[in-house]
C-alpha cells in the first residue's frame, strides 16, 4: 500500500512509515494512492459474513500488500472482538451501537486496531515508541484501553480542561503504566494543535521515535470504514431492501471519512448525513461552498464533536477529488444546538424508551431531518458513537435516572493522575524533553 500526503510536498511512504509517522512533513495527510472495490460477490453474499470477516476483507483490499493474509485475519480478531448492532428504533430507523467495545466508544475500532498494526510492525524492533495524541472525549479513553500495557510503546494524551465529562476524563487519567494524561488548559483545537506542532518539530522528531492515535494517522481511519458495510450487511440481512442512509455526529471527520472509503470500496450508500452541533464548519462549507473554522471551538454538551476546525476534512475533501459538487451529490450536513440535542433525547425516549447519548441524538436529528425531505422510503441508520452513560449528567437531566455499566461505574472511584499544561508549545516541548 502507497500513501500520499494530501498537501503533495512529501514522498508517497509505505504503510508502516505513514502508521508510524502519523503526519506528511508537509503537514498534509496520508491517504491510500488508490483504491481497488471490492468484488461483487462479496456485496452479494456480504449478508452472510461476520463483522470480523467483513474486516478481513476490507482490510485485505486496502493493505493486504503489507501484512500477510494470515497475520492480518488474527490481527483484526484480536483487535475487533465486540459487537457493532443494529437497533430498530423507529420504523425504518435504525441505531448502529457503536460503543460495545472496552471503552464503550467508536473509538475502539481504531484505537486497538492501530495499537494491533503497530504491535505486529514493532515485533521484530526493539525500538520505543512515543505516541502523542489528542482527544475531545472519547478518543482519549479509547486510545488508553487500546495501548495500555503494549510494549515498547508510551502514550501521552492531551485533553481540555474542564470539556471532557467526568467518566471520559477517568478513563484517560485512572490507568497508569505506559499512559499518561496532560490536563490542558484550553479547547481541544489548542491540544490538537500542540501535537501537531510537536510532529513538526525537528528537534523533538530527531530525538524521539513519535506517533500519532489521533483520526490523522491512517491505521485509526481505516478500521472505522468496517462498521459501515457491517451495518448495510444487518440490514441486507433482515430483509430490508430499501435504499440506505447513514447519519454520521461529527466533529473532527474521521468518522465520515471512513464511510466515504467504504463507498468507494462499493458500499451502496444512497447519501450521508454529516450531522454536527453548533461548530458546523462543515454543514455551512456544503451549503455556501466557504470553509471557514471556527477559532475558538465552542462548547457543548456532545463535547466529542467541539471541534472548530476539523483535521480530517482535507481527507474527506481528497476522496471525492477535491470537487464540491461531488460532495454535494454524496454528502448532505445539518447542525443541531444543545436545546434541540436535548429535545430530540428526551422525545425519542418518552415515545421509544431508547437512551441516546447527546452525540446519538445530533445523528438522529441529521437523519430525521433528511429523510423528511425525500418523497420515497429509505432505511435511515443513525450511529451511536458512545454508551449514555459517558455524559450521564447530561442524559439523567433530561430523560431521568439510568443505569451505568459496571465498568464505568467503578472508574468514579479511582484518583485521576493528570498534569496541567498551558497552550504554549514551549511548555509542551519541554515537558517532552524532560518525560519521554
Amino acid at each position: 500500500m502507497k500513501l500520499y500526503s494530501t498537501n503533495h510536498q512529501s514522498p508517497d511512504v509505505d504503510l508502516a512509515e505513514a502508521v508510524f509517522r502519523g503526519l506528511p512533513p508537509d503537514n498534509g495527510l496520508y491517504m491510500p494512492t488508490e483504491f481497488r472495490p471490492l468484488s461483487q460477490s462479496f456485496w452479494d453474499n456480504v449478508q452472510n459474513l461476520s463483522l470480523q470477516e467483513i474486516a478481513f476483507e476490507i482490510a485485505n483490499a486496502l493493505i493486504g500488500e503489507d501484512v500477510p493474509a494470515e497475520d492480518l485475519r488474527q490481527l483484526i480478531n484480536d483487535a475487533i472482538d465486540f459487537t457493532a448492532p443494529i437497533v430498530e428504533v423507529e420504523v425504518n430507523t435504525y441505531c448502529l451501537e457503536l460503543f460495545h467495545g472496552p471503552s464503550m466508544a467508536f473509538k475502539d475500532f481504531g484505537a486497538r486496531f492501530m495499537a494491533a498494526l503497530m504491535s505486529y510492525f514493532l515485533q521484530k524492533s526493539q525500538k520505543q515508541i512515543h505516541i502523542l495524541v489528542a482527544t475531545s472525549g472519547d478518543t482519549g479513553g479509547a486510545v488508553a484501553q487500546g495501548f495500555y500495557k503494549t510494549p515498547n510503546i508510551d502514550v501521552t494524551i492531551l485533553y481540555p480542561s474542564g470539556k471532557v465529562s467526568d467518566i471520559q476524563e477517568k478513563q484517560l487519567t485512572t490507568l497508569g503504566e505506559n499512559v499518561r494524561a496532560l490536563e490542558v488548559n484550553g479547547t481541544f483545537d489548542d491540544c490538537q494543535k500542540l501535537v501537531k506542532m510537536a510532529f513538526l518539530d525537528k528537534e523533538l522528531t530527531d530525538k524521539f521515535d513519535l506517533a500519532s492515535a489521533n483520526s490523522i494517522n491512517i491505521a485509526r481511519l481505516i478500521p472505522q470504514a468496517f462498521y459501515y458495510v457491517n451495518a448495510y450487511a444487518q440490514l441486507k440481512k433482515s430483509g430490508v431492501d430499501l435504499p440506505v442512509v447513514m447519519s454520521v455526529p461529527s466533529g473532527n471527520f474521521g468518522n465520515l471519512s471512513a464511510g466515504i472509503i467504504a463507498w468507494k470500496l462499493g458500499l451502496p450508500v444512497h447519501k450521508f448525513i454529516a450531522t454536527t452541533n453548533v461548530n458546523n464548519v462543515v454543514p455551512a462549507y456544503l451549503e455556501s461552498g466557504v470553509y471557514e473554522p471556527i477559532s475558538p471551538s465552542l462548547s457543548t454538551i456532545s463535547n466529542a464533536m467541539d471541534v472548530g476546525n476539523p483535521s480530517n476534512f482535507p481527507r474527506m475533501k481528497a476522496l471525492l477529488d477535491n470537487d464540491l459538487e461531488k460532495m454535494r451529490n454524496l454528502v448532505v450536513g445539518y447542525f443541531y444546538d444543545d436545546e434541540a440535542t436535548k429535545v430530540a433525547m428526551k422525545d425519542v425516549f418518552d415515545r421509544t424508551g431508547y437512551v441516546m447519548c447527546p452525540h446519538t441524538a445530533v445523528a438522529y436529528l441529521g437523519l430525521k431531518a433528511y429523510t423528511n425531505t425525500l418523497s420515497e422510503p429509505v432505511s435511515g441508520v443513525f450511529f451511536s458513537t458512545a454508551h449514555y452513560a459517558k455524559f450521564l449528567d447530561v442524559v439523567e437531566e433530561v430523560v431521568g435516572k439510568q443505569d451505568i455499566p459496571k465498568r464505568l461505574s467503578d472508574l468514579l472511584s479511582l484518583e485521576k493522575q493528570a498534569t496541567p499544561m498551558s497552550t504554549e508549545f514551549s511548555d509542551f516541548k519541554a515537558w517532552l524533553m524532560v518525560n519521554l
